[in-house]
């Protein structure tokens, strides 16, 4: 059935061009034209707009950021950018959602083909979100990208050494061998404990999202966990671009991570994240599993778990994204006496997660994201 939306497809990969040319056709989505590069693609857009840009982020000639620029500064339009899993594409694809995109797929090494040919291989998702995004609500960064934040490594005084802050040294793990138990087996919500959290979950326009909340926080904020649907191998560039700009501590999340004030810990693509408690402490299981949702990590599993492991300690909010993942948990995390926020329709790139969880009533405030930041310093101040 027809979609409505056209679509513009840059590759310089015939291949790539070819095969996802069918796969959008196949889903209703009109291609009105491809190119193999931005100036090849340029004369074609201003003679017919697309509704959505899928454009490729290393070309010859000229780069995918140069020509999303160019985009953004001529009409504002939905861009979905296709990035190979590399450490250079990562790194690219993240620069490219600071400056105004609002999706990506990932092309793999191997099995290309294979890949092109999946309707699973999320390009029909983001292709139909980035149509719905609202630009207006992207909070790009204007002016001179923040200045790298110097600070000494949480739970250590300024200036000692922890491999925590030094780049490529594993971080120790003090759940290791010690055969924890499972969410399922961990002890229910405390009443009242010292220790509290933040749980937050994204998706499309998540990383815009991220940042504008994030690098307004003080460092005395309680610990934040999030879940942001991402592929393996962004989450890492993510946290790293992050923590370089934020007061607080961002870190990839791995298996064992305690939750600490001045901490912000992301799910790892590819892998579930869930919070146990154990004593007055909460750390993360970081594990595999099926998708739920559609989604891995998911933002339903890691907001049940904080649901059932820090009841009222914990403040629970489900901001920007297309689809329902997270409503659920969300509306458990209320029902356990936490209060809960989803991001208003105004502000969020696109109101689906959020309005789900509206819908199901497990939204106990409704709050645009210019005060975001506030409503968290508020709950970490008690």
């Amino acid at each position: 059935m027809p979609t409505g939306i056209k679509v513009a497809l840059i590759d310089d990969s015939a291949v790539v061009r070819k095969h996802l040319s069918e796969l959008l056709t196949k889903a209703g989505v009109e291609v009105l034209f491809t190119a193999q590069d931005p100036l090849f693609a340029w004369p074609k857009m201003l003679a017919q707009w697309p509704d959505v840009v899928v454009l490729d982020v290393e070309m010859p000639r000229m780069d995918g950021i140069s020509f999303l620029k160019q985009i953004m500064a001529h009409r504002m339009t939905p861009v979905v950018m296709c990035s190979t899993l590399t450490e250079v594409g990562c790194e690219t694809t993240l620069q490219a959602l600071e400056a105004g995109a609002v999706g990506f797929v990932t092309k793999p090494k191997a099995g290309l083909k294979d890949f092109l040919e999946d309707g699973a291989n999320g390009l029909i998702d983001a292709v139909k979100a980035a149509a719905k995004a609202n630009l207006r609500a992207l909070p790009l960064r204007s002016g001179a990208p923040p200045q790298p934040v110097n600070k000494p490594p949480i739970g250590f005084a300024a200036g000692a050494a922890t491999s925590a802050a030094m780049p490529g040294v594993p971080r120790p793990n003090p759940m290791l061998g010690k055969g924890l138990p499972p969410v399922p087996g961990s002890p229910g919500a405390m009443a009242t404990t010292t220790d509290r959290l933040i749980a937050m979950g994204l998706s499309t326009g998540g990383v815009q999202t991220m940042e504008a909340i994030l690098t307004a926080l003080p460092r005395t904020t309680v610990g934040i966990v999030i879940v942001q649907h991402m592929p393996e191998a962004f989450t890492a560039s993510l946290a790293q671009r992050l923590n370089s700009m934020c007061e607080m501590e961002v870190l990839e999340a791995r298996d064992g991570d305690r939750v600490l004030n001045g901490r912000v810990l992301i799910a790892p693509g590819g892998k579930h994240m869930r919070v146990e408690r154990h004593g007055a402490q909460y750390r993360v299981r970081v594990t595999d599993g099926p998708l739920v949702k559609r989604h891995r990590p998911s933002v339903d599993v890691m907001l049940k778990s904080v649901a059932q492991s820090a009841g009222r300690n914990a403040l629970g909010m489900l901001l920007t994204g297309m689809g329902d993942d997270g409503a659920l948990g969300l509306l458990e995390m209320r029902q356990a006496g936490a209060p809960t926020i989803a991001q208003d329709e105004a502000s969020s790139v696109v109101w689906g997660m959020p309005a789900e969880a509206i819908k199901l009533g497990a939204a106990q405030h409704v709050v645009a994201l210019s005060n975001m930041a506030g409503w968290m310093t508020k709950f970490s101040e008690g």
